[in-house]
């Protein structure tokens, strides 16, 4: 169990119910699985593997649909199992019912990768910004990076 499920939970008991404290507990877990390098090469491997079907015309393409529930099948299999592990008698589908009682509570990386296991457009999304990252198109910033020393002497020793 990480630290920040500890400490999230052990919040949580004081200050919610047994099943928001039971809630918290799964999304800390969650958090380091999806943040795990299996979990990161698992879904990498995948992205790698489909990104270039996927262009970003407004017409969605008939393969999108097999490539998602594809993808819906391998990651929710291995989160399950890792959940499985951690959290013995674990019920997804319970899970996924509590999740739409707290959807306005969470936020970050974990409610974006859970996102796209319902949300097709999120989930066209993330395929989109893998391809454009891939053939160079993300947005670069470093561009508009100065640096500048706040040190005096090296601008007088100049």
């Amino acid at each position: 169990m990480c630290i920040y499920a500890t400490i999230y939970t052990t919040f949580s008991a004081f200050s919610s119910s047994p099943s928001d404290a039971e809630f918290d507990a799964i999304v800390g877990y969650l958090e380091d699985i999806i943040m795990d390098d299996d979990f990161q090469s698992i879904q990498r491997t995948f992205m790698e593997k489909h990104y270039q079907e996927f262009d970003d015309s407004e017409e969605n393409k008939l393969i999108y649909t097999s490539i998602f529930n594809e993808y819906i099948s391998l990651i929710e299999k291995y989160i399950e199992e890792k959940l499985l592990d951690r959290i013995p008698g674990f019920n997804m589908t319970a899970f996924t019912m509590s999740l739409q009682q707290h959807k306005d509570e969470m936020a970050g990386d974990i409610f974006d990768m859970l996102l796209t296991f319902t949300d097709f457009l999120a989930f066209k999304e993330m395929f989109l910004d893998y391809r454009a990252e891939k053939e160079g198109r993300s947005l670069d910033l470093s561009g508009g990076l100065v640096v500048t020393s706040l040190n005096k002497s090296s601008i007088s020793s100049s």
